[in-house]
């Protein structure tokens, strides 16, 4: 079987241990369940406003604040924010690095100012690393996936595509890539396994 010329990742919750909306909803007059969660998050006009990079960070935490309805300060939010993804999974590296010698390899992220500086030698290991908040478009949004396809140089149809969110999993295999939604770094790495990606 012939490689795949790009291989393509989510990172939040594929590469990265991600607690946002648990951490989140314990800042929540109410709970809310994960599907209903993620899609108030990715409806949610201050995070889109932000992880486009139309607002800097200061001003995505008091509308955000504002819009959820979370008793914080901008201030104090702001920093609960910033500790949410805390870095990457124990192997996500390794395997990068092992992947990166017989693919090319990209990342494709939902991502804001402060989170894409907090791991910016992590991005280092890919050969192309995308986020909303440069891209100026936001998954599943087909533009998002448009200009990173045109940023790798591929068609969609030679991109697989791994995502912890299924819309953006759906999105991506709407305009014609290879799409497997995965859920934590264990599950991509059986998913890279089964699909006979994982060197040796």
């Amino acid at each position: 079987m012939s490689a795949p010329p790009l291989l393509l990742f989510d990172l939040g919750g594929v590469l990265i241990a991600n607690s946002t909306f648990e951490r989140l909803n314990r800042l929540l007059p109410g709970p809310l369940d994960d599907g209903a969660m993620r899609s108030k998050w990715l409806h949610s006009t201050a995070v889109s406003r932000y992880e486009r990079g139309e607002i800097p960070p200061g001003a995505f935490a008091a509308a955000f604040v504002e819009e959820w309805g979370l008793r914080l300060s901008p201030d104090d939010f702001l920093r609960e924010h910033y500790s949410w993804p805390s870095g990457p999974y124990p192997g996500a590296l390794d395997t990068i690095r092992a992947l990166r010698k017989r693919h090319r390899v990209a990342c494709l992220s939902n991502c804001s100012v402060l989170h894409w500086e907090k791991f910016s030698g992590f991005m280092g290991e890919f050969d192309f690393a995308l986020s909303s908040h440069l891209l100026g478009a936001m998954k599943p949004d087909d533009e998002a996936y448009r200009r990173a396809f045109a940023a790798c140089g591929v068609m969609a149809e030679e991109v697989r595509f791994f995502d912890d969110t299924l819309v953006n999993v759906e999105a991506a295999r709407r305009l014609g890539a290879r799409a497997h939604h995965v859920v934590g770094f264990d599950e991509l790495t059986r998913t890279l396994a089964a699909e006979g990606l994982l060197p040796g």
